[in-house]
């Protein structure tokens, strides 16, 4: 079944010709000569991101033109003509030339109509496109929607998703799916041997949890995802400046991409055996909250020194990735909003990853252009442990002041040492601004990607 604005077919459609530089001047000779003549008057130009709406002659839309990336552009959008679905009034579409790459125009149309309304309702126009030949319809749909979901939870506030909420969703998914679930709050953490994320998670009026669901053959290739559920982060004792405060709701975006990327996987029903952890806490501030130069235990056996309690995001992935690795997974994928040193790095729309196999690497590399979905290596260069020595514990939670981002992927390395394979994406999880396909807001970063490399690997 398809998203209700991607329709198979509509007797009433709308042409759409998308044209750059160099085809225009062609699709402008076959237009009827009043419409010709408005673009004319309107000063059109077949720029990226332009468009013209066409007149018949009784003043009803004949169709719409759009500019497209120019023909020698060096970088191309294939979600650009996404943008059209905000832009056009309502009603049913069809490309009338070609889109350079439809199935990912389909998929922008649709993550482009998102909006979150939960707060402040807002009417919608009905634009929907006709199915391009050749595109899968449920695949996009499936794809749009877990993407969609997701951006939801980065987008609600922690007043109203804290670590329960998020467990919630969770357990929504994996009820969806048939997957097996469980979480384990609060105290039960120190019982089964989760101490760092019992310690982050403590101070606040919501326990802390393990988030654990299961799906799939057992004997299929395991798969792993570890996403970070912190609803909230105030820094911890370390506190953060408030203006640093007022989009931490997006620092379970981890947790999130994790979610829509397991929703992806489960709902087409790909061969692999998977297993999702998510440790959901609140990174607050009470009379037990986790101090400075505390020394904690962790699941892996290493004692952790804490240099800054607003480093509270590697501590609990790092209990997680250490159960994961304990049935060597052969694969194991983290997504975490872990450090600001990404953004300085590479800004909000390129997210850095970290893996030990070239190969996974460039395989991710080359999925990420293909999908629309990019992320940039980044080097686990070994020289830098020793930024994380402790005079007092095995490691210190935190690095020296540069490499910042580099320094959180080694410490978590040191909690997965028996997987195959490992990779850690440093997200941000927030669209500063609208472009095509990706409305301001809530994000969800390299889990498109990672389906559609593991749907490569073990369902071609």
């Amino acid at each position: 079944m398809s998203h209700p604005l991607l329709v198979a077919s509509d007797t009433e459609t709308l042409p759409i010709w998308l044209a750059n530089d160099i085809s225009w001047p062609d699709i402008a000779a076959k237009l009827p000569p009043q419409a010709q003549a408005f673009a004319r008057s309107q000063g059109f130009e077949a720029k990226a991101g332009s468009h013209c709406l066409l007149p018949n002659q009784d003043g009803s839309l004949l169709g719409v033109v759009f500019g497209l990336d120019a023909a020698d552009a060096k970088r191309v959008d294939p979600f650009l003509p996404g943008k059209l679905a905000t832009l056009l009034p309502e009603g049913t579409y069809r490309f009338e030339t070609d889109a350079p790459n439809a199935d990912l125009a389909a998929l922008a149309w649709v993550l482009g109509s998102y909006s979150f309304d939960r707060y402040r309702k807002r009417s919608h126009k009905a634009v929907r496109l006709v199915l391009p030949h050749g595109v899968d319809g449920a695949e996009i749909s499936r794809i749009a929607e877990a993407v969609m979901a997701s951006r939801d939870l980065v987008n609600t506030p922690t007043s109203d998703l804290g670590p329960d909420g998020i467990e919630a969703a969770a357990r929504r998914i994996a009820e969806k799916h048939g997957a097996s679930f469980k979480s384990i709050v609060g105290d039960d953490l120190l019982k089964h041997n989760f101490p760092m994320i019992h310690a982050v998670g403590r101070a606040s009026a919501t326990p802390p949890r393990l988030i654990d669901f299961t799906w799939g053959k057992m004997d299929a290739p395991r798969i792993t995802l570890v996403g970070k559920g912190v609803a909230f982060d105030t820094g911890g004792l370390d506190i953060k400046p408030a203006s640093s405060m007022l989009m931490m709701r997006k620092d379970m975006g981890g947790s999130a991409a994790a979610l829509a990327l397991a929703d992806m996987i489960m709902g087409a029903n790909l061969p692999v055996r998977l297993r999702v952890l998510i440790p959901a806490v609140e990174n607050a501030i009470s009379a037990n909250a986790f101090r400075p130069g505390d020394i904690l235990h962790s699941r892996k056996g290493l004692s952790v020194e804490i240099g800054n309690t607003d480093a509270e995001g590697r501590l609990i992935l790092a209990d997680a990735l250490a159960l994961a690795d304990e049935e060597d997974p052969d694969l194991v994928v983290d997504f975490a909003t872990l450090t600001g040193a990404a953004r300085v790095a590479l800004g909000p729309e390129l997210p850095p990853f970290y893996t030990h196999d070239d190969t996974l690497a460039d395989e991710i590399a080359e999925t990420g252009a293909t999908v629309n979905d990019p992320v940039w290596r980044m080097p686990l260069w070994q020289p830098y442990h020793s930024q994380l020595d402790s005079k007092f514990a095995d490691v210190n939670n935190t690095g020296g002041p540069m490499a910042g981002s580099v320094t959180a992927a080694l410490f978590l390395s040191r909690f997965v040492s028996a997987a195959k394979a490992w990779v850690h994406f440093d997200i941000f999880a927030w669209n500063n601004a609208t472009r095509p396909g990706r409305p301001e807001g809530g994000e969800v970063q390299a889990a498109r990607l990672m389906y559609a490399l593991l749907k490569k690997r073990y369902a071609s």
